[in-house]
């Protein structure tokens, strides 16, 4: 051992015979759970379609057979339990806290089914925020779960931090919009992601076009699209283009995202299942 020796291993470049490795700060889930897969649904700002993403995510593994699971960690803007009409209280019992379920079988805990009021406004400080995340993933029964995909708030604060620290995260998929910032913003994420050694699986752009009902022309209401530059700048694989589509938010609107129909995501699902 260095004389100098401050016994923080993680800092320190010297091969001494007493260095250990960084004790891991994952946080195990709870003895009733078994999560196959964790996946991250991240967005490096806000408004571009995260939680809608995140919610046909789920819904299109669950068709495809696997189980599914949705921990909205967007605690101060929770929007996942509404596209499922999920509004009754959360139960527990002496396991733990036992999710939701929706109709057809996605397994969801979010703040909003804790409150006593759905609209009551969550006015956290961050640490109990981050806290909140970790208790979703340790107190709560969720069961024999293929894919858990996390709803993180946008940007590289407080929770996506806890998650990568605290989950076991297989992967992020980065959610996007197309936008000048557009490039910029996603290698934010992306450079966070490596920092953790989280893979980033792919890109999603929402938004993306606009199909004419009449013709069947693509318009780019929100300018032309850059997720393949951004791509090729990365080396992240583009997974799916998001239409501006009336039907899809009346979905989201009503609770009824599970009778969502379009193959937009597709491509996602397939590189889920080579996981």
């Amino acid at each position: 051992m260095s004389e100098s020796c401050n016994h923080d291993c993680s800092s320190c470049g010297a091969n001494c015979g007493e260095r250990t490795a960084p004790e891991s700060m994952q946080v195990p889930p709870n003895e009733s759970s078994c999560i196959k897969k964790v996946i991250g649904v991240v967005s490096g700002k806000g408004g571009v379609g995260k939680s809608l993403v995140t919610s046909l995510l789920a819904v299109l593994m669950q068709r495809r057979g696997y189980q599914t699971a949705i921990l909205d960690a967007d605690i101060t803007g929770p929007s996942i339990p509404k596209m499922f009409s999920l509004h009754d209280r959360a139960l527990g019992s002496e396991l733990g806290i036992l999710p939701a379920v929706s109709k057809l079988g996605t397994e969801i805990m979010s703040v909003n089914l804790l409150l006593e009021n759905e609209t009551d406004p969550v006015v956290w400080r961050g640490p109990v925020i981050a806290n909140t995340v970790t208790q979703f993933w340790s107190e709560v029964v969720w069961g024999d779960v293929d894919f858990m995909f996390v709803d993180m708030p946008p940007g590289t604060g407080d929770v996506p931090l806890t998650v990568f620290q605290s989950l076991p995260v297989d992967g992020i998929i980065l959610v996007t919009s197309p936008q000048e910032l557009v490039s910029m913003i996603v290698k934010k994420a992306v450079h966070m992601a490596q920092k953790m050694d989280i893979p980033t699986l792919g890109l999603i752009e929402n938004y993306s076009y606009l199909e004419c009902p009449d013709c069947g022309r693509k318009m780019n209401v929100f300018g032309e699209s850059r997720i393949e530059e951004v791509a090729a700048e990365t080396g992240i694989e583009v997974l799916g283009k998001l239409p501006l589509n009336p039907s899809l938010a009346a979905f989201a609107d009503k609770g009824t995202i599970e009778l969502f129909e379009g193959d937009w995501l597709d491509a996602a699902a397939d590189r889920l299942e080579r996981l």
